[in-house]
């Protein structure tokens, strides 16, 4: 059967219009991306998570890539428009069926964004207003214990080929089930007496299902999978770099640069660190002694609102002076992540109408007390001038591009390519004045040089050059790589473990950051020297946040021609 009807096929459709089509069906086949696009047909229901499902997906990809070529030929489809949007969807699906014809999807386990999670994420943007709201969550909590067994079900068949995800992220995912024991249950909660009872049942079928899949990742898969590697090797990395980044990288050219810029941002630090504690034997031990004398904020309640009033007041100094701004664009919301999240902040955009505002969300990890330096740029990132900016503006435009360009097509690296040149730009503005957030943003930034360099260095086992100040001529592991990212960054133990995790389990994506950044600044440069001294820097930034997602491929053209 069609995944897109036929009576919505016609040789005269555009690419923008296969585009927008392809976003319809994916949505009824993916309804957690439906909510969190706001539509509301979505909310009561969850993915296919087993193989027929990555199937169906699979399937939507290919009847779309042959409808898109048909559309290419049709009067106008060549214009820029439909040109921009056809290369995007053809580069993300090609990207998207590669992944899943290597049957990745049987071996996806991950502390962060694994289907699990986004079917747990989904909840906290669920829309909670009304009884009728509340009636749809019910609902979509009695679909967890089918979606957990689907996902069960694509771990035992990539078992049954010898396909598997690692163990460090089998263990970490372990421990987040443990910790998620009750959650849905807590969730509910908050429900309408109403519908207590049915709320109640729903959310303890879903609780026995997290319960259900914690043990058999225990008991089954861990088990199976003892002793296996952790990283992935080149060709597992080729291909899910193209995914994150829209681009087939040279890799040991991307590595190169990862040192390049470790060394640059190291001579930067230690300027900044002299002033915060002269003599400081490395610009970290400066860090550490920003974490017991530094600013800090006490409380979660404090440091939620806190984080609201540095947006509230990054878009009043930036909306007419470098960004023009539109009104629902400025608005973004200030939250706490839920328990058992990864450690990293991260951000969630607003639905397509805007009913649900633009979220940052901060996992506090048990911590009650907050140093400034590790919060001023991340939140540049997260919210304003970063994703929030790009990805609410991107909703804005919508109706200029296509429903696909503004939502799904989405590419990793420029996105988080954008949100670094964010934090960069507020530095160039001067909103780094002091030595102890300037020295917090140049650890943010040395935390992703450090990515590319341990990203790849230890899934392709790459050596460790002569001109590292570490172990150089040893080759890259987990166990290297851990501790080299620990001893470059502020960040506590913890944190340096989740994030080597999330490496292992998603690789190919923290690298987009750096090599994003890259990308959106020499795209910058390369408008500024087109147009000399004419060149305006915030028509510059509103026309390039208005076009839309683009791989790493087209980014660097499309930028030098605004």
């Amino acid at each position: 059967m069609s995944a897109i009807p036929h009576t919505q096929h016609t040789p005269q459709r555009l690419p923008r219009q296969v585009a927008d089509a392809y976003v319809d069906a994916y949505v009824a086949l993916d309804p957690v991306e439906g909510t969190y696009l706001g539509v509301r047909e979505s909310h009561s229901k969850l993915p296919d998570l087993s193989p027929a499902g990555a199937e169906a997906v699979a399937e939507l990809a290919r009847e779309t890539l042959a409808r898109l070529a048909e559309a290419e030929r049709a009067p106008g489809g060549d214009s820029d428009a439909e040109r921009r949007c056809a290369r995007l969807l053809r580069e993300r699906l090609t990207a998207e069926l590669a992944v899943h014809d290597a049957d990745e999807h049987l071996r996806a386990v991950s502390n962060l964004g694994s289907a699990v999670h986004h079917v747990r994420d989904v909840f906290t943007v669920t829309p909670t207003d009304t009884n009728e709201d509340w009636a749809a969550i019910a609902e979509r909590l009695r679909a967890v214990p089918d979606a957990f067994a689907g996902y069960r079900a694509s771990l035992t068949a990539g078992l049954d080929r010898k396909l598997h995800g690692g163990p460090r992220p089998t263990a970490t995912f372990i421990g987040q089930l443990t910790e998620w024991q009750g959650w849905f249950a807590q969730f509910a909660a908050d429900g309408p007496e109403a519908l207590r009872d049915d709320l109640t049942a729903a959310a303890r079928a879903a609780d026995a299902a997290t319960a259900h899949l914690r043990d058999w990742m225990r008991d089954v898969y861990a088990p199976a999978i003892e002793g296996s590697p952790d990283v992935v090797g080149r060709e597992r990395y080729a291909r899910w770099s193209r995914y994150y980044n829209g681009t087939d990288l040279d890799l040991d050219e991307a590595y190169a640069y990862g040192w390049s810029e470790f060394h640059r941002l190291l001579g930067e630090m230690r300027t900044e660190a002299e002033k915060i504690l002269p003599g400081a034997a490395t610009p970290w031990v400066a860090l550490a002694h920003l974490d017991e004398h530094g600013r800090h904020i006490e409380g979660v309640d404090e440091v939620r609102q806190w984080l609201q009033d540095l947006m509230d007041e990054a878009i009043e100094a930036l909306d007419g002076t470098h960004f023009e701004l539109a009104e629902r664009v400025r608005k973004v919301e200030s939250r706490i992540a839920p328990p058992g999240s990864a450690a990293a902040p991260y951000y969630t955009a607003p639905s397509e109408d805007f009913s649900r505002p633009g979220r940052t969300w901060l996992p506090t990890m048990g911590e009650t007390r907050f140093p400034v330096y590790d919060l001023v740029s991340t939140w540049y990132h997260e919210g304003v001038p970063g994703h929030h900016l790009q990805l609410a503006q991107w909703a804005h435009v919508a109706e200029n591009l296509s429903r696909y360009q503004a939502t799904l097509g989405g590419v990793s690296a420029n996105a988080e390519g954008w949100a670094l040149y964010a934090e960069r730009l507020m530095d160039e503005l001067g909103f780094l004045t002091d030595a102890e957030t300037r020295l917090g943003y140049l650890d943010a930034q040395m935390m992703r040089a450090a990515r590319v360099i341990v990203d790849i260095g230890m899934h392709l086992e790459l050596d460790i050059p002569a001109h590292s100040p570490f172990h150089p001529g040893e080759r890259w592991t987990p166990q290297l790589a851990q501790e080299f990212f620990g001893a470059h960054s502020s960040r506590p133990a913890d944190f340096v473990e989740s994030e080597l995790t999330r490496y292992l389990s998603i690789p190919g994506q923290a690298i987009g950051y750096k090599l994003g950044e890259r990308a959106w600044l020499l795209g910058r440069a390369n408008a500024r020297a087109a147009h000399g001294d004419s060149f305006d820097a915030k028509a510059w930034h509103m026309a390039a946040l208005s076009q839309g997602s683009l791989g790493l491929d087209d980014l660097v053209d499309e930028l030098s021609r605004l």
